[in-house]
C-alpha cells in the first residue's frame, strides 16, 4: 500500500515538474515582466525621480548653516580716529589683535519665492514621466518575449514539414535502392533523389540552427539564463481570427501609446519651466537668525579664552534689477523648447496613425496570405499523393514526381514565411494601437 502511495506521488510531482517546464507565451511574459534587467532600471529611475522631488521640497525648508573661522592678522588693519576727539592730531589706531577668531550658527527660511514654489509642480510631471517609462518598459519586453516565442513557434513548424519530407525522400531512396540492386532503375535516378534528400538534411540542420538562436533570445529577453533549458510550449500557437473586426480602424486613439501620453507629460513640464524662469522676476523674501562669537588676541590661545557672543534676526528682501537679459534669454529658449516639444506631438500623432494603419493593412494581408499558402499546401499534398500514386503505376516519371514535391516545398516555405508576417503584423499592430497589455492579459 505504502509503495503504491509513493509511486502516486512520485508520478504527480513528475507530471507538475513537466507541466512547469513547458512554458507559454503568457507564463515566458510573466517571468520577463518580473526578471528583465530593465525592470531594475527603470524602477531605479523612478527611485531618482522620488529623490529629485525631495530636493526640491528641500530648498523650501528651513537650513542651517555652521561657519567657523581664525584669522592670522600678519598686518592689522589701521583706522584714524580724526584730530580734535583725542588730541590735536590723527590718531592711527587698530581695532583688533593678531588673532581673530569667529563662530557662527544661522538659520535660513525662504519666505516667499515664486520661482521655487512653481518649480515644485514639476515633480508631480517627473514622477509621472518615470511611471510611463516603467509602462514603455513593460510594453517592450512584451513585443521582444512576444516575437522571439513566435519565431520559435515558426521554425518548429518549418522543422515538422522538413522532417516529413525528409521520410518522403527516405523511402523512395530505399525503393529506388531496390530497383538498382535489381536493375530496374538507373542510378542516376536515385541520385536526383538524394540530392533533395541531402538538401532537406541541410535545410534540418539551418533551420535547428535558427530554432536555437531564437530559444537565446527568448532567454535573454526574458532574463532567464542562457545555460539552463527552457521548454517552450507552443503546441497552441497564436490563434488566428477568421476576419478583423471591420470598427477596428476607427476605434485607434493616439492617447492610448504610452510614447505619445510621455510626450503630453514633457510638453507640460516645458511649460512649468517657462513660469518659473518668468516667476524669477519676483522679489523674494528671506528670515534669518544668528547667533555667533567673535575672540581676540595676541596669540591662539587667547582669541580663543575669551568670545563675545552676537545675535540678531532679520529678513532678507532681494528684487532683481538687471539680470533681466539673462532671464529673457532663458525663457525664450525655453518657450522655444515647448512650441517645438508640441509641434513634434502633433507629427507623432500623424505618424502614429499613420503606423495604426499600415500595420492593420500588413495584418489583413498577412491573414489572406496564410489562409491562401494554408490552401495551396493543401493543394500540393493532394497533387502529390495523386503523382506518387501515378509515379507508383509507371504512369509518369520520376521529374514529375520531384517537381510535385518542390511545388509542395514552396508552398511549404511561403506558408511559414506568411506564418510569421502575420505574427509579425499582428504585434506589430498591437504596438501601434498602444493594446500590448491588453494583447498580453487575453493570451
Amino acid at each position: 500500500m505504502n509503495r503504491k502511495i509513493i509511486v502516486l506521488f512520485l508520478c504527480s510531482f513528475a507530471l507538475k515538474v513537466n507541466a512547469q517546464d513547458n512554458w507559454t507565451l503568457k507564463q515566458c511574459i510573466d517571468y520577463g515582466l518580473k526578471n528583465n534587467r530593465n525592470n531594475t532600471i527603470y524602477a531605479n529611475e523612478k527611485r531618482a525621480a522620488d529623490a529629485k522631488a525631495k530636493e526640491a521640497l528641500a530648498d523650501y525648508l528651513p537650513r542651517v548653516s555652521l561657519t567657523s573661522t581664525l584669522d592670522d592678522n600678519l598686518k592689522l588693519q589701521q583706522t584714524v580716529i580724526p584730530a580734535g576727539i583725542f588730541g590735536p592730531n590723527d590718531v592711527k589706531v587698530s581695532l583688533s589683535k593678531q588673532y581673530s577668531s569667529n563662530a557662527t550658527a544661522q538659520l535660513d527660511q525662504v519666505i516667499y519665492d515664486q520661482s521655487m514654489l512653481t518649480g515644485l509642480k514639476a515633480n508631480k510631471y517627473n514622477r509621472q514621466q518615470a511611471e510611463l517609462n516603467i509602462q514603455q518598459s513593460q510594453e517592450a519586453i512584451i513585443y521582444n518575449i512576444s516575437t522571439a516565442w513566435f519565431q520559435i513557434f515558426v521554425y518548429r513548424q518549418q522543422l515538422e514539414l522538413l522532417q516529413v519530407n525528409k521520410e518522403t525522400y527516405e523511402k523512395q531512396i530505399a525503393i529506388y535502392r531496390l530497383q538498382v540492386s535489381k536493375g530496374t532503375a538507373l542510378q542516376k535516378d536515385q541520385d536526383k533523389v538524394t540530392v533533395d534528400y541531402n538538401n532537406t538534411v541541410s535545410q534540418i540542420r539551418v533551420a535547428e540552427s535558427n530554432l536555437q538562436l531564437a530559444e537565446n533570445e527568448l532567454k535573454y529577453e526574458m532574463g532567464y539564463p542562457i545555460n539552463e533549458p527552457l521548454a517552450v510550449d507552443t503546441s497552441a500557437g497564436i490563434k488566428i481570427p477568421a476576419a478583423l473586426p471591420e470598427d477596428s480602424a476607427g476605434a485607434f486613439s493616439p492617447t492610448a501609446r504610452v510614447d505619445y501620453r510621455l510626450s503630453q507629460v514633457n510638453i507640460q513640464a516645458l511649460q512649468i519651466e517657462q513660469a518659473r524662469i518668468r516667476a524669477e522676476a519676483l522679489p523674494k523674501l528671506t528670515a534669518y537668525a544668528r547667533y555667533g562669537a567673535v575672540g581676540f588676541g595676541n596669540n591662539l590661545k587667547e582669541s580663543y579664552s575669551t568670545l563675545l557672543p552676537f545675535s540678531a534676526v532679520g529678513l532678507k528682501l532681494t528684487i532683481p534689477i538687471l539680470d533681466f537679459y539673462k532671464r529673457n534669454a532663458q525663457y525664450k529658449q525655453a518657450e522655444i523648447n515647448r512650441i517645438n516639444a508640441e509641434e513634434k506631438l502633433k507629427l507623432a500623432e500623424g505618424q502614429y496613425k499613420m503606423e495604426y494603419e499600415n500595420n492593420r493593412t500588413k495584418l489583413l494581408q498577412a491573414q489572406a496570405n496564410v489562409e491562401n499558402d494554408q490552401r495551396n499546401i493543401a493543394l500540393a499534398e493532394s497533387v502529390l499523393k495523386v503523382t506518387d500514386l501515378q509515379f507508383q503505376k509507371g504512369i509518369t516519371d520520376l521529374t514529375d514526381w520531384l517537381n510535385t514535391q518542390h511545388s509542395l516545398k514552396e508552398a511549404q516555405n511561403s506558408y511559414l514565411n506568411s506564418l510569421y508576417n502575420y505574427y509579425l503584423a499582428k504585434i506589430d499592430l498591437e504596438k501601434a494601437a498602444g493594446t500590448l497589455k491588453t494583447f498580453y492579459n487575453s493570451l
